[in-house]
Protein backbone atom coordinates (compact mmCIF):
# COMPACT_ATOMS: atom_id res chain seq x y z
CA UNK A 1 0.00 0.00 0.00
CA UNK A 2 1.27 3.51 -1.00
CA UNK A 3 1.73 5.46 2.67
CA UNK A 4 3.23 8.43 1.47
CA UNK A 5 1.23 11.95 2.32
CA UNK A 6 -0.86 13.42 -0.55
CA UNK A 7 -1.34 17.22 -1.08
CA UNK A 8 -4.47 18.13 -1.58
CA UNK A 9 -5.91 20.75 -3.49
CA UNK A 10 -8.77 21.13 -2.13
CA UNK A 11 -9.41 23.14 1.69
CA UNK A 12 -12.19 24.01 3.75
CA UNK A 13 -12.74 27.29 5.61
CA UNK A 14 -14.27 26.33 8.46
CA UNK A 15 -15.25 29.33 9.37
CA UNK A 16 -17.46 29.86 6.45
CA UNK A 17 -18.62 26.26 6.42
CA UNK A 18 -22.53 25.63 7.83
CA UNK A 19 -22.50 21.88 7.62
CA UNK A 20 -24.60 21.50 5.14
CA UNK A 21 -23.82 18.31 4.05
CA UNK A 22 -24.01 18.81 0.03
CA UNK A 23 -20.05 18.21 -0.03
CA UNK A 24 -20.46 14.86 1.96
CA UNK A 25 -23.24 13.65 -0.31
CA UNK A 26 -21.79 13.90 -3.93
CA UNK A 27 -17.90 12.88 -2.57
CA UNK A 28 -17.54 9.45 -5.02
CA UNK A 29 -15.08 8.69 -2.08
CA UNK A 30 -17.02 9.34 0.73
CA UNK A 31 -13.94 11.21 1.56
CA UNK A 32 -16.21 14.06 4.13
CA UNK A 33 -18.26 14.05 6.86
CA UNK A 34 -20.08 16.08 8.94
CA UNK A 35 -18.58 16.91 12.91
CA UNK A 36 -19.35 19.63 15.45
CA UNK A 37 -21.36 21.20 12.58
CA UNK A 38 -18.49 21.22 10.03
CA UNK A 39 -17.19 19.74 6.90
CA UNK A 40 -14.50 17.52 7.43
CA UNK A 41 -12.21 15.65 5.47
CA UNK A 42 -10.28 12.17 4.95
CA UNK A 43 -7.15 12.97 3.66
CA UNK A 44 -6.33 9.38 2.57
CA UNK A 45 -9.69 9.17 0.87
CA UNK A 46 -10.07 12.39 -0.88
CA UNK A 47 -8.81 12.50 -4.67
CA UNK A 48 -8.75 16.19 -5.25
CA UNK A 49 -11.85 15.56 -8.44
CA UNK A 50 -13.85 18.42 -7.19
CA UNK A 51 -17.13 17.47 -6.79
CA UNK A 52 -17.60 18.86 -3.15
CA UNK A 53 -16.29 22.56 -4.43
CA UNK A 54 -18.92 22.44 -7.22
CA UNK A 55 -21.73 21.57 -4.69
CA UNK A 56 -21.14 24.25 -2.01
CA UNK A 57 -23.39 26.52 -2.03
CA UNK A 58 -21.43 29.10 0.60
CA UNK A 59 -18.14 28.79 -0.90
CA UNK A 60 -16.71 27.25 2.05
CA UNK A 61 -14.66 25.07 -0.23
CA UNK A 62 -11.93 26.77 -2.48
CA UNK A 63 -8.85 25.71 -4.38
CA UNK A 64 -5.44 26.50 -3.31
CA UNK A 65 -2.86 27.93 -5.83
CA UNK A 66 0.69 29.23 -5.82
CA UNK A 67 0.59 33.16 -5.40
CA UNK A 68 1.02 34.98 -8.58
CA UNK A 69 3.98 36.80 -7.40
CA UNK A 70 6.04 33.57 -6.81
CA UNK A 71 6.91 33.30 -10.72
CA UNK A 72 8.97 36.75 -10.26
CA UNK A 73 11.50 34.79 -8.55
CA UNK A 74 12.80 33.21 -11.61
CA UNK A 75 14.53 35.13 -14.74
CA UNK A 76 12.90 33.14 -17.12
CA UNK A 77 9.07 32.84 -16.14
CA UNK A 78 7.44 29.79 -18.38
CA UNK A 79 3.79 30.01 -18.54
CA UNK A 80 2.70 26.23 -19.53
CA UNK A 81 -1.04 26.50 -20.70
CA UNK A 82 -3.40 23.98 -21.67
CA UNK A 83 -4.76 24.26 -25.07
CA UNK A 84 -7.99 24.46 -23.18
CA UNK A 85 -7.05 28.21 -21.75
CA UNK A 86 -7.94 29.24 -25.65
CA UNK A 87 -11.62 27.63 -25.23
CA UNK A 88 -12.18 29.90 -22.49
CA UNK A 89 -12.46 33.16 -24.10
CA UNK A 90 -14.91 34.63 -26.77
CA UNK A 91 -14.59 33.82 -30.09
CA UNK A 92 -13.66 37.54 -30.59
CA UNK A 93 -10.04 36.56 -28.69
CA UNK A 94 -7.61 35.47 -30.66
CA UNK A 95 -4.78 33.14 -29.16
CA UNK A 96 -2.06 35.77 -30.35
CA UNK A 97 -3.80 38.09 -27.99
CA UNK A 98 -4.12 35.78 -24.86
CA UNK A 99 -0.17 34.75 -24.89
CA UNK A 100 1.07 38.00 -25.42
CA UNK A 101 -0.88 39.17 -22.85
CA UNK A 102 0.60 36.42 -20.79
CA UNK A 103 3.44 38.14 -21.65
CA UNK A 104 2.47 41.90 -20.63
CA UNK A 105 1.51 40.03 -17.03
CA UNK A 106 5.00 39.35 -16.46
CA UNK A 107 5.98 35.41 -18.37
CA UNK A 108 8.96 35.58 -20.37
CA UNK A 109 8.13 32.65 -22.15
CA UNK A 110 4.56 31.05 -22.91
CA UNK A 111 4.36 27.30 -24.34
CA UNK A 112 1.39 24.93 -25.02
CA UNK A 113 1.44 21.32 -22.79
CA UNK A 114 0.01 19.88 -25.65
CA UNK A 115 3.30 20.24 -27.55
CA UNK A 116 5.33 17.28 -26.27
CA UNK A 117 2.21 14.57 -27.25
CA UNK A 118 3.40 13.85 -30.18
CA UNK A 119 6.46 12.04 -28.80
CA UNK A 120 4.05 10.82 -25.89
CA UNK A 121 1.46 9.24 -28.53
CA UNK A 122 4.41 7.38 -29.82
CA UNK A 123 5.73 5.55 -26.54
CA UNK A 124 1.66 5.40 -25.69
CA UNK A 125 1.24 3.32 -29.20
CA UNK A 126 4.32 1.01 -28.06
CA UNK A 127 3.15 0.51 -24.99
CA UNK A 128 -0.16 -0.43 -25.33
CA UNK A 129 1.06 -2.91 -28.23
CA UNK A 130 3.71 -4.56 -25.78
CA UNK A 131 1.95 -4.20 -22.53
CA UNK A 132 -0.08 -7.47 -21.46
CA UNK A 133 -2.14 -6.14 -18.80
CA UNK A 134 -5.38 -5.02 -21.10
CA UNK A 135 -7.33 -2.85 -21.02
CA UNK A 136 -4.33 -0.02 -20.61
CA UNK A 137 -5.80 3.20 -19.00
CA UNK A 138 -4.21 6.17 -19.41
CA UNK A 139 -2.21 8.24 -16.62
CA UNK A 140 -3.14 11.73 -17.93
CA UNK A 141 -6.44 12.60 -15.34
CA UNK A 142 -4.22 12.46 -11.98
CA UNK A 143 -8.20 12.07 -10.35
CA UNK A 144 -8.45 9.09 -11.94
CA UNK A 145 -5.26 7.51 -10.92
CA UNK A 146 -6.02 8.41 -7.14
CA UNK A 147 -9.54 7.14 -7.30
CA UNK A 148 -8.12 3.85 -9.22
CA UNK A 149 -5.72 3.58 -6.01
CA UNK A 150 -8.48 4.74 -3.73
CA UNK A 151 -11.65 2.55 -4.79
CA UNK A 152 -10.40 0.49 -7.75
CA UNK A 153 -6.74 -0.86 -5.86
CA UNK A 154 -6.82 -4.19 -7.87
CA UNK A 155 -6.52 -2.14 -11.19
CA UNK A 156 -3.42 -0.17 -10.34
CA UNK A 157 -1.61 -2.45 -12.83
CA UNK A 158 -4.04 -1.06 -15.43
CA UNK A 159 -2.69 2.18 -15.85
CA UNK A 160 -0.43 3.38 -18.37
CA UNK A 161 3.54 4.08 -16.26
CA UNK A 162 4.03 7.21 -18.81
CA UNK A 163 3.88 10.81 -17.87
CA UNK A 164 1.29 13.27 -19.03
CA UNK A 165 2.15 15.87 -21.92
CA UNK A 166 2.01 18.87 -19.03
CA UNK A 167 5.49 16.99 -17.49
CA UNK A 168 6.86 15.98 -20.96
CA UNK A 169 6.38 19.78 -22.26
CA UNK A 170 8.12 21.06 -18.98
CA UNK A 171 11.28 18.51 -19.25
CA UNK A 172 11.63 19.68 -23.01
CA UNK A 173 11.21 23.67 -22.52
CA UNK A 174 13.53 23.01 -19.67
CA UNK A 175 16.10 21.49 -21.51
CA UNK A 176 15.54 24.15 -24.49
CA UNK A 177 16.69 26.99 -21.94
CA UNK A 178 19.21 25.32 -20.70
CA UNK A 179 21.03 24.82 -24.24
CA UNK A 180 20.31 28.33 -24.51
CA UNK A 181 22.50 28.81 -21.67
CA UNK A 182 19.75 29.70 -18.90
CA UNK A 183 20.76 28.55 -15.74
CA UNK A 184 18.56 25.59 -14.09
CA UNK A 185 18.33 27.49 -11.32
CA UNK A 186 16.28 30.88 -12.94
CA UNK A 187 14.27 28.70 -14.99
CA UNK A 188 10.60 28.60 -13.33
CA UNK A 189 7.81 26.59 -14.85
CA UNK A 190 4.30 27.36 -13.90
CA UNK A 191 1.51 25.56 -15.05
CA UNK A 192 -2.20 26.95 -15.50
CA UNK A 193 -4.17 24.35 -14.24
CA UNK A 194 -8.21 23.72 -15.27
CA UNK A 195 -8.46 21.47 -11.67
CA UNK A 196 -7.66 20.48 -8.61
CA UNK A 197 -6.50 17.13 -9.52
CA UNK A 198 -3.57 18.53 -10.94
CA UNK A 199 -2.83 20.52 -8.59
CA UNK A 200 -2.32 17.70 -5.91
CA UNK A 201 -0.58 15.50 -8.85
CA UNK A 202 2.15 18.61 -9.24
CA UNK A 203 2.70 19.22 -5.35
CA UNK A 204 2.88 15.15 -4.74
CA UNK A 205 2.99 13.47 -7.94
CA UNK A 206 2.18 9.69 -8.23
CA UNK A 207 4.62 7.18 -9.07
CA UNK A 208 7.41 10.18 -9.34
CA UNK A 209 10.27 11.70 -6.69
CA UNK A 210 9.09 15.30 -7.78
CA UNK A 211 7.40 17.05 -10.48
CA UNK A 212 8.98 18.98 -13.03
CA UNK A 213 7.10 21.75 -12.61
CA UNK A 214 7.64 24.62 -10.22
CA UNK A 215 4.24 25.60 -9.68
CA UNK A 216 1.02 26.05 -10.43
CA UNK A 217 -1.97 29.04 -11.16
CA UNK A 218 -5.26 28.29 -11.42
CA UNK A 219 -7.05 28.96 -15.09
CA UNK A 220 -10.03 31.27 -13.82
CA UNK A 221 -7.78 33.30 -12.04
CA UNK A 222 -5.27 33.61 -15.17
CA UNK A 223 -8.39 33.90 -17.55
CA UNK A 224 -9.98 36.89 -15.55
CA UNK A 225 -6.64 38.77 -15.78
CA UNK A 226 -5.64 38.16 -19.19
CA UNK A 227 -9.84 38.53 -20.27
CA UNK A 228 -9.55 42.19 -17.89
CA UNK A 229 -6.10 43.61 -19.55
CA UNK A 230 -7.41 42.62 -23.13
CA UNK A 231 -10.69 44.55 -22.34
CA UNK A 232 -8.52 47.71 -20.92
CA UNK A 233 -6.17 48.01 -24.00
CA UNK A 234 -6.82 50.38 -26.45
CA UNK A 235 -7.49 50.07 -30.25
CA UNK A 236 -4.25 52.11 -31.40
CA UNK A 237 -1.84 49.65 -29.40
CA UNK A 238 0.08 47.27 -30.85
CA UNK A 239 -0.97 43.86 -32.31
CA UNK A 240 0.70 41.11 -30.52
CA UNK A 241 2.89 39.35 -31.74
CA UNK A 242 3.03 35.68 -30.13
CA UNK A 243 1.69 33.13 -32.11
CA UNK A 244 0.49 29.93 -31.50
CA UNK A 245 3.19 26.71 -32.69
CA UNK A 246 1.18 23.67 -31.60
CA UNK A 247 -0.16 20.60 -33.81
CA UNK A 248 -3.93 20.73 -35.24
CA UNK A 249 -4.72 17.01 -33.63
CA UNK A 250 -2.85 18.01 -30.46
CA UNK A 251 -4.98 20.88 -29.58
CA UNK A 252 -7.96 18.42 -28.94
CA UNK A 253 -5.72 15.88 -26.40
CA UNK A 254 -7.51 17.07 -23.21
CA UNK A 255 -11.00 16.29 -24.48
CA UNK A 256 -13.18 13.63 -24.31
CA UNK A 257 -11.81 11.23 -27.25
CA UNK A 258 -8.66 13.32 -27.80
CA UNK A 259 -6.21 10.92 -26.77
CA UNK A 260 -8.44 7.42 -27.82
CA UNK A 261 -8.13 8.72 -31.45
CA UNK A 262 -4.93 8.63 -31.62
CA UNK A 263 -4.48 4.79 -30.24
CA UNK A 264 -4.30 1.90 -32.05
CA UNK A 265 -6.56 -0.86 -30.88
CA UNK A 266 -10.07 -0.85 -29.41
CA UNK A 267 -9.95 2.27 -27.62
CA UNK A 268 -12.90 3.74 -25.23
CA UNK A 269 -13.32 7.10 -23.94
CA UNK A 270 -14.98 7.72 -20.74
CA UNK A 271 -16.16 11.00 -19.10
CA UNK A 272 -17.54 12.41 -15.64
CA UNK A 273 -16.79 10.73 -12.61
CA UNK A 274 -20.38 8.90 -12.08
CA UNK A 275 -19.96 7.23 -16.19
CA UNK A 276 -15.90 6.87 -14.74
CA UNK A 277 -17.13 4.90 -11.58
CA UNK A 278 -19.75 2.60 -13.25
CA UNK A 279 -17.18 1.70 -15.77
CA UNK A 280 -14.61 1.08 -13.44
CA UNK A 281 -16.83 -1.41 -11.71
CA UNK A 282 -17.72 -3.60 -14.58
CA UNK A 283 -14.20 -3.41 -15.27
CA UNK A 284 -12.79 -4.48 -11.68
CA UNK A 285 -15.99 -7.49 -12.22
CA UNK A 286 -14.67 -8.71 -15.63
CA UNK A 287 -17.28 -7.46 -17.10
CA UNK A 288 -15.18 -6.12 -19.86
CA UNK A 289 -12.78 -7.16 -22.44
CA UNK A 290 -11.08 -7.42 -25.47
CA UNK A 291 -10.50 -3.43 -24.63
CA UNK A 292 -6.55 -2.32 -25.72
CA UNK A 293 -7.04 1.09 -24.11
CA UNK A 294 -9.09 3.33 -22.07
CA UNK A 295 -9.22 7.11 -21.64
CA UNK A 296 -11.07 8.11 -18.73
CA UNK A 297 -11.26 11.42 -17.62
CA UNK A 298 -12.75 12.62 -14.26
CA UNK A 299 -14.49 15.77 -15.54
CA UNK A 300 -17.59 16.20 -18.22
CA UNK A 301 -15.82 16.82 -21.82
CA UNK A 302 -12.45 16.31 -20.47
CA UNK A 303 -10.78 18.93 -19.40
CA UNK A 304 -12.78 21.92 -21.10
CA UNK A 305 -15.45 20.50 -17.92
CA UNK A 306 -12.37 21.15 -15.09
CA UNK A 307 -13.91 22.93 -11.88
CA UNK A 308 -11.40 25.91 -12.35
CA UNK A 309 -12.65 26.27 -15.67
CA UNK A 310 -14.61 29.95 -15.98
CA UNK A 311 -16.83 29.20 -19.77
CA UNK A 312 -19.09 26.69 -20.58
CA UNK A 313 -17.40 23.25 -21.57
CA UNK A 314 -19.39 22.54 -24.66
CA UNK A 315 -18.81 26.18 -25.91
CA UNK A 316 -14.95 25.80 -25.22
CA UNK A 317 -14.95 22.22 -27.14
CA UNK A 318 -16.83 23.66 -29.57
CA UNK A 319 -14.10 26.70 -29.70
CA UNK A 320 -10.98 24.22 -29.29
CA UNK A 321 -12.18 22.19 -32.59
CA UNK A 322 -12.98 25.23 -34.69
CA UNK A 323 -9.23 25.77 -34.10
CA UNK A 324 -7.73 22.49 -34.71
CA UNK A 325 -9.59 22.63 -37.85
CA UNK A 326 -8.41 26.28 -38.88
CA UNK A 327 -5.10 25.44 -38.30
CA UNK A 328 -5.37 22.10 -40.16
CA UNK A 329 -6.60 23.91 -42.94
CA UNK A 330 -3.28 25.62 -43.41
CA UNK A 331 0.37 24.38 -43.11
CA UNK A 332 2.05 24.87 -40.10
CA UNK A 333 4.93 28.13 -39.90
CA UNK A 334 7.66 25.27 -39.17
CA UNK A 335 10.46 27.51 -38.69
CA UNK A 336 8.34 29.21 -35.52
CA UNK A 337 6.58 25.64 -34.81
CA UNK A 338 8.31 23.69 -31.79
CA UNK A 339 7.53 19.97 -33.52
CA UNK A 340 11.24 20.31 -34.83
CA UNK A 341 12.93 21.54 -32.12
CA UNK A 342 11.23 18.93 -29.84
CA UNK A 343 12.71 16.04 -31.82
CA UNK A 344 16.39 17.44 -31.40
CA UNK A 345 15.62 16.18 -27.76
CA UNK A 346 13.25 13.47 -27.88
CA UNK A 347 16.26 10.81 -26.73
CA UNK A 348 16.31 12.68 -23.73
CA UNK A 349 12.66 13.05 -23.38
CA UNK A 350 11.79 9.22 -23.54
CA UNK A 351 14.70 8.63 -20.81
CA UNK A 352 12.58 10.44 -18.31
CA UNK A 353 8.95 9.60 -19.60
CA UNK A 354 8.26 7.01 -17.75
CA UNK A 355 7.12 6.62 -14.23
CA UNK A 356 7.04 3.94 -11.28
CA UNK A 357 4.69 1.48 -10.66
CA UNK A 358 1.07 3.08 -8.97
CA UNK A 359 0.66 1.14 -5.65
CA UNK A 360 -2.48 1.03 -4.25
CA UNK A 361 -4.10 3.01 -1.33
CA UNK A 362 -7.23 1.35 -0.35
CA UNK A 363 -10.41 3.33 1.11
CA UNK A 364 -11.29 0.29 2.82
CA UNK A 365 -7.89 -0.84 4.61
CA UNK A 366 -9.32 -0.86 8.02
CA UNK A 367 -5.34 -1.74 10.08
CA UNK A 368 -1.79 -2.32 8.59
CA UNK A 369 -2.16 -5.58 9.91
CA UNK A 370 -4.22 -8.04 7.98
CA UNK A 371 -5.54 -10.62 11.27
CA UNK A 372 -6.33 -7.27 12.71
CA UNK A 373 -7.86 -5.65 9.54
CA UNK A 374 -10.01 -9.00 8.83
CA UNK A 375 -11.59 -8.64 12.41
CA UNK A 376 -12.41 -5.25 12.23
CA UNK A 377 -14.21 -6.12 8.61
CA UNK A 378 -16.29 -8.74 10.28
CA UNK A 379 -17.14 -6.20 12.92
CA UNK A 380 -17.97 -4.01 10.06
CA UNK A 381 -20.49 -6.59 8.54
CA UNK A 382 -22.11 -7.15 12.21
CA UNK A 383 -22.68 -3.49 12.55
CA UNK A 384 -24.32 -3.37 9.19
CA UNK A 385 -26.53 -5.77 10.50
CA UNK A 386 -28.15 -3.36 12.96
CA UNK A 387 -27.71 -0.33 10.94
CA UNK A 388 -31.33 0.54 8.39
CA UNK A 389 -29.10 1.10 5.32
CA UNK A 390 -31.31 3.94 3.85
CA UNK A 391 -27.80 6.00 3.78
CA UNK A 392 -29.91 9.23 4.76
CA UNK A 393 -26.75 10.95 6.44
CA UNK A 394 -28.24 11.85 9.67
CA UNK A 395 -25.05 10.27 11.32
CA UNK A 396 -22.56 12.51 9.92
CA UNK A 397 -21.38 10.03 7.50
CA UNK A 398 -22.45 9.60 3.70
CA UNK A 399 -23.57 5.89 3.74
CA UNK A 400 -24.28 3.33 6.90
CA UNK A 401 -21.21 1.58 5.43
CA UNK A 402 -19.14 4.22 5.84
CA UNK A 403 -20.49 4.82 9.50
CA UNK A 404 -19.86 1.47 10.50
CA UNK A 405 -16.28 1.37 9.45
CA UNK A 406 -16.07 4.67 11.28
CA UNK A 407 -17.39 3.04 14.39
CA UNK A 408 -14.89 0.25 13.66
CA UNK A 409 -12.09 2.47 13.55
CA UNK A 410 -12.95 4.72 16.82
CA UNK A 411 -14.14 8.14 14.53
CA UNK A 412 -17.93 7.24 15.57
CA UNK A 413 -20.33 5.65 17.85
CA UNK A 414 -23.40 3.46 16.92
CA UNK A 415 -25.32 5.77 18.69
CA UNK A 416 -24.72 8.32 15.80
CA UNK A 417 -27.57 6.76 13.99
CA UNK A 418 -30.95 8.19 14.58
CA UNK A 419 -32.70 5.71 13.70
CA UNK A 420 -30.76 3.42 16.68
CA UNK A 421 -30.87 6.17 19.23
CA UNK A 422 -34.81 6.11 18.97
CA UNK A 423 -34.43 2.12 19.48
CA UNK A 424 -32.41 2.74 22.45
CA UNK A 425 -34.49 5.48 23.89
CA UNK A 426 -37.43 2.94 23.70
CA UNK A 427 -35.42 0.29 25.75
CA UNK A 428 -34.29 3.58 28.07
CA UNK A 429 -30.44 2.04 26.73
CA UNK A 430 -30.44 5.72 25.86
CA UNK A 431 -31.96 9.23 27.47
CA UNK A 432 -33.53 11.43 25.43
CA UNK A 433 -31.07 14.27 26.40
CA UNK A 434 -27.79 12.38 25.81
CA UNK A 435 -29.66 11.75 22.36
CA UNK A 436 -29.97 14.99 21.50
CA UNK A 437 -26.30 15.98 22.26
CA UNK A 438 -25.43 13.49 19.85
CA UNK A 439 -27.29 15.00 17.28
CA UNK A 440 -25.80 18.42 18.53
CA UNK A 441 -22.29 16.88 18.37
CA UNK A 442 -22.55 16.17 14.54
CA UNK A 443 -24.84 18.86 12.99
CA UNK A 444 -23.07 21.90 15.95
CA UNK A 445 -25.70 23.59 18.60
CA UNK A 446 -26.96 26.28 16.09
CA UNK A 447 -28.66 24.11 13.99
CA UNK A 448 -31.62 23.23 16.32
CA UNK A 449 -31.96 26.52 16.65
CA UNK A 450 -34.57 28.35 14.86
CA UNK A 451 -33.61 30.50 11.90
CA UNK A 452 -35.27 31.33 8.97
CA UNK A 453 -32.23 32.15 7.03
CA UNK A 454 -30.40 29.47 7.90
CA UNK A 455 -31.22 26.86 4.92
CA UNK A 456 -28.73 27.76 2.27
CA UNK A 457 -29.78 27.60 -1.73
CA UNK A 458 -27.48 25.31 -3.86
CA UNK A 459 -24.85 26.67 -5.80
CA UNK A 460 -25.74 28.01 -9.53
CA UNK A 461 -23.41 26.95 -12.64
Amino acid sequence: MENKFFHHALKILRDVCIGCSHCMRVCPTEALRVRNGKAELYDNRCIDCGECFKVCPVNAIIIEQDDFSKIFNYKRRVALVPAVLLGQFPDDVSPKEVYSTLLELGFTDVFEAENSVDILKESINRYVQNNVQKPVISSFCPAVVRLIQVKFPALVDNIMLLKPPLDLSAIFYKLMLIDQGVAEEDIGIFYVTPCAAKIAAIKSPVGEEYSEVDGVINMDVIYNKVLRAIKQKHSDEKSPTHSSTINPQNILWSLTNGEANQVKGRCLAIDSLHNVIDFLEKLENEEISDVDFLEIRACDEGCAGGVLTSGNRFLAVERLKNRSKSLDDKALDLPTSYEHCIDRYKSQINQRISIDPVKPRSMLKLDEDMARAMKKMERVQRIMCFLPGIDCGSCGAPSCQALAEDIVKGKAAISHCIFLQKTMEQTRKLHPDHSFRIMERIWGKDRFHKDCKKVPGRKKF
